[in-house]
């Protein structure tokens, strides 16, 4: 089942198109208010959330971004590109079981890694702000892992 039938019905990433990398230079964000947009300082103009430099490389960063999502419920791997250093994963709503599209992407800069970080429902128009409070949780937790390492 295929469709947006087959993204709701679905389980993990069942039911949703293949995974393609997101250009975060030329995204636009939709008018809806289900997404959330972070973005290293002067990286996106409709970023919702400025990231500073993370402390370590792009290199060194890439192993915990990849890792963001495991073990969390309801999170499942979409889609990686490391010659990017971009992953995509679906989180799936508790209640409705809808799919919410997670993309990660590290660049390089001067002072350390730029992350992007940009969660979005695929189905609503208003999340109640589940996307930002997910953005918020996956900083947090890539900073914790970035001090452990």
């Amino acid at each position: 089942m295929s469709g947006p039938i087959g993204a709701l019905f679905g389980r993990g990433i069942g039911g949703l198109p293949p995974a393609t990398p997101l250009d975060f230079a030329a995204l636009r964000l939709p008018p809806s208010p289900n997404t959330c947009l972070a973005a290293p300082p002067g990286g996106h103009a409709q970023a919702h959330i400025t990231v500073p430099p993370l402390p370590v490389d792009a290199a060194t960063a890439w192993p915990a971004l990849r890792a963001l999502g495991d073990g969390l419920p309801r999170v499942f791997r979409y889609g990686e590109w490391p010659e990017r250093r971009q992953a995509q994963w679906v989180a799936r709503t508790p209640l409705m079981n809808y799919p919410d599209i997670v993309t990660a992407e590290l660049v390089p800069g001067p002072a350390g890694a730029g992350l992007f970080l940009y969660s979005r429902s695929l189905f609503g128009w208003s999340d109640l702000g589940v996307n930002r409070r997910r953005v918020e949780a996956w900083l947090a937790a890539l900073e914790a892992a970035l001090r452990r390492r």
